[in-house]
């Protein structure tokens, strides 16, 4: 067999591992790499061999997402209007958090197995900063909002919405409407005129 033949193979075995694992992290089942490798059809060596860890094959069938989000932050980055370039990054985030269910385990632990993983974390992260430090300084959210709030408040609500229950797009239509209720919240308190009038 020649070298060719045997990158293929892998390659083949690769994307065999992920599509198993994704279709067991859609089904709400924990990954185990002895159970991934008889349900790919493959011994247990070649799934260590690709994947050290479940986390590791976990943050694998998440990176297209996080890929896909570090990538809209930088269009966020973009825009010239603060509110709405804030409000379009956090819309697309809970729905991720509430459509991909690889991705709340990986957002929410404390490390990473993979420096990808930590790469992506880190620039959705620092987009949600800027966004989050430009909206306020254009006076489009209140002053007290920090960005040390965005990450909680973001599980916060795709909890809610998991508790919620219902079909995936009952669930993409409840966090939207949970986290319009939240932008409402962040917006800045006008100043009281009553003592005016």
């Amino acid at each position: 067999m020649t070298s060719t033949q045997l990158r293929k193979d892998a390659a083949r075995n690769w994307e065999r591992i992920v599509a198993v694992a994704r279709d067991l992290v859609d089904q709400g089942t924990a990954l185990q790499l002895n159970d991934i490798a008889r349900r790919a059809g493959l011994g247990v060596a070649t799934v260590y061999r690709h994947f050290a860890t479940p986390e590791a094959l976990l943050e694998t069938v998440a990176a297209p997402c996080l890929e896909a989000l570090a990538a809209h932050g930088e269009q966020a980055l973009a825009d010239t209007d603060p509110r709405r370039a804030l409000e379009g990054f956090l819309y697309r985030i809970v729905e991720a958090q509430v459509t991909d269910a690889a991705l709340p385990p990986v957002a929410a632990a404390t490390t990473d197995t993979l420096p990808r993983t930590t790469e992506l974390k880190n620039s959705l992260a620092s987009a949600g900063t800027t966004l989050l430090e430009r909206a306020r300084d254009a006076r489009a959210i209140r002053p007290d909002f920090a960005a040390a709030d965005l990450v909680p408040l973001m599980c916060g609500i795709a909890h809610a919405v998991t508790v919620h229950g219902g079909t995936p797009t009952d669930r993409v239509d409840t966090a939207r409407r949970y986290l319009a209720t939240l932008l409402e919240g962040m917006r800045p308190t006008p100043p009281n005129t009553s003592a005016l009038t």
